[in-house]
């Protein structure tokens, strides 16, 4: 069970401890860009990584499109991978839509998840005015599902390019445009389309542990509003600003995303 897990989601365990950090990638991602950061936890923790399905290395073949409707089936993958591996008092890192995922798994996962971080997270992309500013318009966001279909090199390249700002390293948007590549286009879209259509708003309301939202101070794709509307929302919450820029500061500002974490492990 476990070997098959393994391969289906290309999990990997690195460090040292015996806390266990669990690291979800965001939004068309993979394991690959926590690189920039895990040194500085696996000699206390003990660090896991896997590619959500239809991304990275994991088993394409293993995509089913209904199930993944939803974040549900994400979450259902990961209760899976807990009890398969006996994963206990789990802190989850989790970045944009990885960090909503695992904070969905806290309220699935029958006590076995202490904290999460959320880096860049949303529970709603699109706007809900006047009671609601997520960033998008439903028009906006059917632009860039048409953009995404109709050219999936160019919106990568637009994308990539939103994510990080332009004062960053040339390099860091180089990864990130080459992993938006190289991901699956039909996976990709729809992966894309159920993230920026989706409302959990509601699920803020009765998170069972400890939570911790890293906003950057400008994020193309998550507003300051929506930070501070799910720190107001989550119980007992912490919202910590980092001056990094961008969507990926784990990527962009590795020292800095990396500390942050750590301030509050």
């Amino acid at each position: 069970m476990r070997e098959e897990l393994k391969n289906q989601f290309a999990i990997e365990e690195e460090g040292e401890g015996e806390e266990i950090l669990l690291f979800l990638h965001g939004f068309p991602s993979s394991k690959e860009t926590w690189q920039w950061v895990k040194d500085s936890f696996r000699q206390k923790y003990k660090l896991v990584f896997l590619d959500f399905s239809g991304c990275g290395a994991s088993d394409h073949t293993a995509y089913d499109v209904k199930k993944y409707a939803t974040l549900k089936g994400y979450v259902e993958d990961l209760l899976v991978i807990l009890k398969a591996f006996d994963y206990k008092n789990v802190t989850i890192v989790g970045h944009s839509v990885g960090g909503l995922i695992g904070l969905l798994l806290s309220k699935a996962a029958e006590g076995r998840v202490k904290k999460v971080f959320m880096i860049g997270a949303s529970p709603r992309y699109k706007n809900d005015i006047p009671g609601y500013f997520g960033g998008f318009t439903e028009e906006e966001i059917y632009q860039v599902l048409d953009l995404m279909e109709e050219n999936f090199s160019g919106w990568a390249s637009y994308i990539s390019r939103a994510a990080l700002m332009e004062s960053e390293e040339s390099a860091h948007t180089a990864f990130v445009e080459e992993s938006f590549r190289a991901s699956h286009p039909k996976y990709t879209y729809h992966f894309l389309k159920v993230t920026l259509l989706m409302d959990h708003r509601k699920e803020l309301l009765d998170v069972p542990c400890e939570t911790i939202i890293l906003q950057c101070a400008k994020d193309s794709f998550v507003s300051m509003e929506v930070a501070e509307y799910m720190h107001r929302k989550i119980p007992g919450s912490t919202l910590h600003l980092l001056s990094a820029r961008g969507h990926y500061p784990h990527i962009s500002h590795p020292e800095e995303t990396a500390a942050a974490i750590l301030n509050y492990l």
